[in-house]
Protein backbone atom coordinates (compact mmCIF):
# COMPACT_ATOMS: atom_id res chain seq x y z
CA UNK A 1 0.00 0.00 0.00
CA UNK A 2 1.26 3.39 -0.52
CA UNK A 3 0.78 6.28 1.72
CA UNK A 4 -0.41 9.61 0.75
CA UNK A 5 0.59 12.56 2.74
CA UNK A 6 -1.33 15.30 2.54
CA UNK A 7 0.05 18.71 1.51
CA UNK A 8 -0.85 21.59 3.61
CA UNK A 9 0.81 25.06 3.39
CA UNK A 10 2.32 26.70 6.14
CA UNK A 11 0.45 29.30 7.72
CA UNK A 12 2.11 31.88 9.78
CA UNK A 13 -0.35 32.45 13.35
CA UNK A 14 0.96 36.00 13.77
CA UNK A 15 0.38 36.81 10.25
CA UNK A 16 -3.24 39.93 10.26
CA UNK A 17 -5.92 37.40 8.14
CA UNK A 18 -6.92 40.70 6.93
CA UNK A 19 -4.70 43.43 5.46
CA UNK A 20 -4.47 46.27 7.43
CA UNK A 21 -6.37 49.76 6.04
CA UNK A 22 -4.09 52.53 5.81
CA UNK A 23 -5.50 55.36 8.01
CA UNK A 24 -5.35 58.55 5.31
CA UNK A 25 -2.72 61.28 5.77
CA UNK A 26 -4.15 64.52 7.10
CA UNK A 27 -2.50 67.35 5.65
CA UNK A 28 -2.70 71.34 5.97
CA UNK A 29 -4.83 74.09 3.96
CA UNK A 30 -1.62 75.21 3.07
CA UNK A 31 -0.29 71.86 1.24
CA UNK A 32 -3.46 70.78 0.07
CA UNK A 33 -3.42 74.43 -1.89
CA UNK A 34 0.03 73.17 -3.67
CA UNK A 35 -0.58 70.19 -4.44
CA UNK A 36 -4.14 69.45 -5.46
CA UNK A 37 -5.64 72.86 -5.93
CA UNK A 38 -4.54 74.01 -9.45
CA UNK A 39 -4.68 69.88 -10.42
CA UNK A 40 -6.25 69.29 -14.24
CA UNK A 41 -7.35 65.69 -14.69
CA UNK A 42 -10.38 63.58 -14.34
CA UNK A 43 -10.58 63.88 -10.67
CA UNK A 44 -12.14 66.43 -7.86
CA UNK A 45 -9.91 66.92 -4.93
CA UNK A 46 -11.51 68.58 -1.58
CA UNK A 47 -9.92 68.88 1.45
CA UNK A 48 -12.58 67.55 4.17
CA UNK A 49 -11.79 67.26 7.85
CA UNK A 50 -8.07 67.88 6.97
CA UNK A 51 -7.75 64.75 5.08
CA UNK A 52 -7.99 64.81 1.13
CA UNK A 53 -11.00 63.70 -0.68
CA UNK A 54 -10.57 62.52 -4.03
CA UNK A 55 -13.58 61.25 -6.51
CA UNK A 56 -14.34 60.84 -10.38
CA UNK A 57 -15.27 64.51 -11.94
CA UNK A 58 -19.12 64.06 -12.43
CA UNK A 59 -19.88 66.62 -15.31
CA UNK A 60 -18.19 64.79 -18.35
CA UNK A 61 -19.17 65.79 -21.85
CA UNK A 62 -21.97 64.24 -22.09
CA UNK A 63 -23.51 66.44 -19.74
CA UNK A 64 -22.55 69.88 -20.49
CA UNK A 65 -25.87 70.21 -22.22
CA UNK A 66 -26.96 69.58 -18.81
CA UNK A 67 -25.46 73.13 -17.32
CA UNK A 68 -25.95 74.65 -21.04
CA UNK A 69 -29.56 74.48 -20.22
CA UNK A 70 -29.29 75.68 -16.57
CA UNK A 71 -27.51 78.55 -17.32
CA UNK A 72 -29.65 79.26 -20.18
CA UNK A 73 -32.60 79.69 -17.84
CA UNK A 74 -30.71 81.97 -15.50
CA UNK A 75 -29.41 84.32 -18.25
CA UNK A 76 -33.05 84.68 -19.35
CA UNK A 77 -33.88 85.62 -15.80
CA UNK A 78 -30.71 88.28 -15.73
CA UNK A 79 -31.99 89.37 -18.90
CA UNK A 80 -35.47 89.85 -17.67
CA UNK A 81 -33.53 91.39 -14.14
CA UNK A 82 -35.35 89.15 -12.61
CA UNK A 83 -32.10 87.91 -10.63
CA UNK A 84 -28.34 89.03 -10.34
CA UNK A 85 -25.38 87.35 -9.35
CA UNK A 86 -23.75 84.54 -11.17
CA UNK A 87 -23.77 80.54 -11.85
CA UNK A 88 -20.29 79.26 -11.10
CA UNK A 89 -18.80 75.96 -12.07
CA UNK A 90 -16.81 74.06 -9.29
CA UNK A 91 -15.98 77.01 -7.11
CA UNK A 92 -13.30 76.00 -4.24
CA UNK A 93 -16.02 76.59 -1.50
CA UNK A 94 -15.63 76.46 2.54
CA UNK A 95 -18.43 75.26 4.16
CA UNK A 96 -17.68 76.02 7.53
CA UNK A 97 -14.22 74.13 8.09
CA UNK A 98 -14.33 71.87 4.62
CA UNK A 99 -13.00 72.32 1.38
CA UNK A 100 -15.97 71.52 -1.58
CA UNK A 101 -16.35 72.03 -5.40
CA UNK A 102 -20.04 71.94 -5.93
CA UNK A 103 -20.62 71.28 -9.49
CA UNK A 104 -22.48 74.26 -9.55
CA UNK A 105 -23.47 77.14 -6.93
CA UNK A 106 -25.12 80.43 -6.93
CA UNK A 107 -23.59 83.48 -5.50
CA UNK A 108 -25.12 87.17 -5.96
CA UNK A 109 -23.69 89.99 -6.54
CA UNK A 110 -22.63 90.88 -2.92
CA UNK A 111 -20.98 87.83 -2.49
CA UNK A 112 -18.88 88.11 -5.54
CA UNK A 113 -17.56 91.34 -4.75
CA UNK A 114 -16.94 89.70 -1.25
CA UNK A 115 -15.16 86.86 -2.82
CA UNK A 116 -12.34 89.68 -4.44
CA UNK A 117 -11.30 90.59 -0.83
CA UNK A 118 -10.79 87.39 0.08
CA UNK A 119 -13.75 86.44 1.96
CA UNK A 120 -15.11 83.02 1.71
CA UNK A 121 -19.07 82.61 0.66
CA UNK A 122 -21.21 79.99 1.37
CA UNK A 123 -23.92 79.73 -1.70
CA UNK A 124 -27.76 79.73 -0.94
CA UNK A 125 -28.34 77.32 -3.87
CA UNK A 126 -26.01 74.24 -5.16
CA UNK A 127 -26.51 71.49 -7.87
CA UNK A 128 -24.95 68.60 -7.50
CA UNK A 129 -24.92 65.75 -11.02
CA UNK A 130 -24.80 62.64 -9.66
CA UNK A 131 -22.95 60.01 -12.14
CA UNK A 132 -23.38 56.43 -11.87
CA UNK A 133 -19.63 56.75 -10.35
CA UNK A 134 -20.11 58.66 -7.58
CA UNK A 135 -20.50 57.01 -4.06
CA UNK A 136 -23.63 58.28 -2.46
CA UNK A 137 -22.39 58.07 0.76
CA UNK A 138 -19.93 60.71 -0.41
CA UNK A 139 -23.01 62.88 -1.85
CA UNK A 140 -24.52 62.45 1.90
CA UNK A 141 -21.27 63.81 3.19
CA UNK A 142 -21.41 66.94 1.62
CA UNK A 143 -25.29 67.33 2.18
CA UNK A 144 -23.84 67.23 6.01
CA UNK A 145 -21.79 70.26 4.92
CA UNK A 146 -24.22 72.13 3.03
CA UNK A 147 -27.08 71.38 5.86
CA UNK A 148 -24.44 72.77 8.69
CA UNK A 149 -23.29 75.59 6.64
CA UNK A 150 -27.08 77.04 5.63
CA UNK A 151 -28.06 76.32 2.23
CA UNK A 152 -31.08 76.63 1.22
CA UNK A 153 -31.25 74.85 -1.89
CA UNK A 154 -29.62 71.85 -3.36
CA UNK A 155 -30.72 70.03 -6.49
CA UNK A 156 -28.97 66.32 -7.32
CA UNK A 157 -29.30 65.29 -11.08
CA UNK A 158 -29.39 61.73 -12.04
CA UNK A 159 -28.60 61.83 -15.67
CA UNK A 160 -28.63 57.96 -15.68
CA UNK A 161 -32.52 58.14 -14.86
CA UNK A 162 -33.39 61.49 -15.86
CA UNK A 163 -34.20 62.39 -12.32
CA UNK A 164 -34.18 65.40 -9.76
CA UNK A 165 -34.21 65.27 -6.05
CA UNK A 166 -35.04 69.03 -5.04
CA UNK A 167 -33.87 69.52 -1.36
CA UNK A 168 -34.94 72.63 0.60
CA UNK A 169 -36.68 73.68 3.98
CA UNK A 170 -35.11 74.04 7.25
CA UNK A 171 -32.26 72.16 7.30
CA UNK A 172 -32.90 70.88 3.68
CA UNK A 173 -34.82 68.11 5.31
CA UNK A 174 -37.64 68.22 2.72
CA UNK A 175 -36.67 66.47 -0.27
CA UNK A 176 -38.74 66.28 -3.76
CA UNK A 177 -38.37 63.95 -6.61
CA UNK A 178 -39.03 65.44 -9.41
CA UNK A 179 -39.62 63.15 -13.16
CA UNK A 180 -40.40 64.36 -16.51
CA UNK A 181 -42.74 67.51 -16.77
CA UNK A 182 -42.14 68.11 -12.82
CA UNK A 183 -40.72 71.60 -12.16
CA UNK A 184 -37.87 71.77 -9.98
CA UNK A 185 -37.87 75.01 -8.38
CA UNK A 186 -34.96 77.24 -6.69
CA UNK A 187 -37.57 80.31 -6.36
CA UNK A 188 -37.11 80.57 -2.48
CA UNK A 189 -33.39 81.80 -3.76
CA UNK A 190 -33.11 83.06 -7.09
CA UNK A 191 -36.89 84.54 -8.66
CA UNK A 192 -38.28 82.58 -10.97
CA UNK A 193 -35.50 80.02 -11.59
CA UNK A 194 -38.31 77.02 -11.90
CA UNK A 195 -37.62 74.61 -15.09
CA UNK A 196 -39.04 71.20 -15.80
CA UNK A 197 -36.98 67.45 -15.72
CA UNK A 198 -37.71 66.94 -19.32
CA UNK A 199 -35.95 70.72 -20.03
CA UNK A 200 -33.11 70.09 -17.78
CA UNK A 201 -32.21 67.36 -19.96
CA UNK A 202 -33.26 68.53 -23.02
CA UNK A 203 -31.11 67.78 -26.17
CA UNK A 204 -30.61 70.40 -29.29
CA UNK A 205 -30.72 68.58 -32.73
CA UNK A 206 -28.24 67.00 -33.84
CA UNK A 207 -25.75 68.96 -36.03
CA UNK A 208 -25.64 67.68 -39.56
Amino acid sequence: MVAIAAQHKSVNPAAPSIQEKKEPKRISWEEFQRKYLSREDSYKYEWVDGEVEKTKRTMDYNQFNIVRNLVNLFNKLLALGKTSGMLMPEGDIFFLGNHRRPDISWLSEEQIDRTAYHENQVPRFVVEVISNKDQMNLVHKKMQDYRAAGVEVVWHVFPQIEEVHVYSGKGLKKMTVCQQADLCSAATVIDGFEISVNDIFKKPAKPE
